[in-house]
């Protein structure tokens, strides 16, 4: 008779809970390994040839609209301002005089 493996229960959160609770590390149970922001939805309106342009280059790269809209909403971000740390703020910007 083979022998199967047998699958592992998932873990539940309030063992994860008493882990963290201990002081250990319980990043290797979320996303693989590493902690993610919380998600927010949003709605946007976009022009009807927004949504085409946004619908090509989505073709094209062979993505998600909504794959195509994060992306250049993080590369315009990026390009306005380097990434901030989280939890670490950025000094507030200097007036010019004059």
């Amino acid at each position: 008779m083979k022998k199967t493996l047998k699958k592992k229960k998932p873990i539940t959160a309030e063992k994860i809970a008493r882990i963290a609770d201990r002081g250990e590390d319980v990043t290797r149970f979320f996303t693989g390994g590493k902690m993610m922001n919380p998600i927010q939805r949003v709605n946007v309106d976009f022009t009807g040839e927004m949504l085409r342009e946004l619908d090509e280059e989505a073709a094209g790269l062979n993505i998600s609209r909504q794959a195509v809209i994060k992306t250049l909403v993080r590369e315009g971000l990026d390009k306005r301002a380097p990434r901030r740390t989280r939890g670490v703020s950025r000094p507030p910007a200097r007036r010019a005089r004059g």
